[in-house]
């Protein structure tokens, strides 16, 4: 009788250099954001990143400059998360696409509800990064902005008129408007209060304002 034979179990695949590189990187981030979440960017050290990801102060250093350039990356994921929560709303509202730009403003300033979005990318990031560091890591969600008001003004949504200035004040505006809620004792009421003003503004622009007036 035969005897049968046994089943070696796989061994496990080793990772490559560059996979233990990333899953390293991919720690010091998720501590980096909390940490610079609940305490501040300010408070926050690298000892207690690397002690909190597990990783050595020159593993850190291995992928990060300094206490700044991990929180330029931190906070350049934010906002790369805030643009594909405006994109998604945008797009969900396609057959007007002047109202598709106040939704994409609501989804704005929802997830800027978040208070690690509003610790680490409105209260901390003007003063932690450098002016045109962080224009750049907030170009993404203002380059959607300007495709937007571009495509009302083509499909004739608003009246033709210059699109980036237009789309530099909205945006800008909206990013005020965020940074005020996040610093009120009263952020839903005044983040109520926002969306309708916001409401009442892009019907004025508005061609056919029937659809915003509702």
């Amino acid at each position: 009788m035969a005897v049968p034979s046994r089943t070696v179990p796989a061994r496990p695949r080793r990772r490559t250099q560059r996979e233990r590189s990333e899953a390293t990187s991919g720690d010091l981030l998720d501590a980096a954001r909390e940490l610079f979440a609940r305490d501040g960017y300010a408070a926050t050290s690298l000892e207690a990143v690397c002690e909190r990801a597990g990783v050595s102060k020159g593993g850190l250093y291995h992928h990060f400059r300094n206490k700044e350039d991990l929180f330029r990356v931190v906070c350049a994921a934010e906002q790369k998360r805030l643009a594909a929560a405006v994109s998604a709303a945008y797009r969900a509202t396609p057959d007007d696409s002047w109202l598709a730009v106040y939704e994409g403003c609501r989804a704005f300033l929802e997830a800027s509800m978040d208070p690690a979005v509003q610790r680490i990318t409105l209260l901390d990031a003007p003063g932690a990064l450098d002016g045109s560091v962080l224009r750049e890591i907030r170009s993404g969600c203002q380059d959607l902005m300007k495709a937007a008001v571009e495509r009302a003004v083509s499909e004739c949504r608003i009246a033709r008129r210059p699109v980036e200035p237009l789309a530099t004040l909205l945006y800008g505006g909206i990013c005020e408007a965020a940074m005020a809620i996040a610093r009120s004792p009263r952020q839903e009421e005044l983040r109520r209060e926002t969306l309708g003003e916001l409401r009442s503004f892009l019907a004025a622009l508005a061609v056919e304002a029937a659809a915003l007036a509702r």
